[in-house]
């Protein structure tokens, strides 16, 4: 699916590659419903590293249901016309395979 291009990079310019963004906010920040339904999932804490565990509104949550923001940056790129399987393939970790796709986006 399409958007447009100006959305597509004011999104994109939004993920940090660490974060979980809530189905109501996606849908306020225009992300296609189709996208929505397709990349949601709940996501569980895992509690051995502060890492692994998900925060809402500051306190720590057991499940959450959203759309992680490296799924909606890859889905960006592509829409986007980036060669996003090269990138994943050969960055290691969500930020930096965000980071990655905002850099071919401008480079192009």
């Amino acid at each position: 699916m399409q958007i447009p291009k100006h959305r597509a990079l004011g999104l994109l310019d939004e993920c940090r590659g660490n974060e979980i963004w809530p189905i109501d906010y996606c849908r306020e920040r225009g992300v296609p419903a189709a996208w929505i339904e397709e990349l949601s999932d709940v996501f569980e804490s895992g509690f051995q590293n502060d890492s692994q565990t998900i925060y809402w509104k500051g306190n720590v949550t057991n499940q959450f249901q959203g759309i992680h923001d490296v799924s909606l940056a890859i889905a960006l790129a592509r829409s986007l016309g980036v060669d996003v399987d090269r990138i994943v393939a050969t960055t290691l970790g969500r930020m930096a395979i965000v980071r990655a796709i905002k850099e071919a986006v401008m480079d192009d």
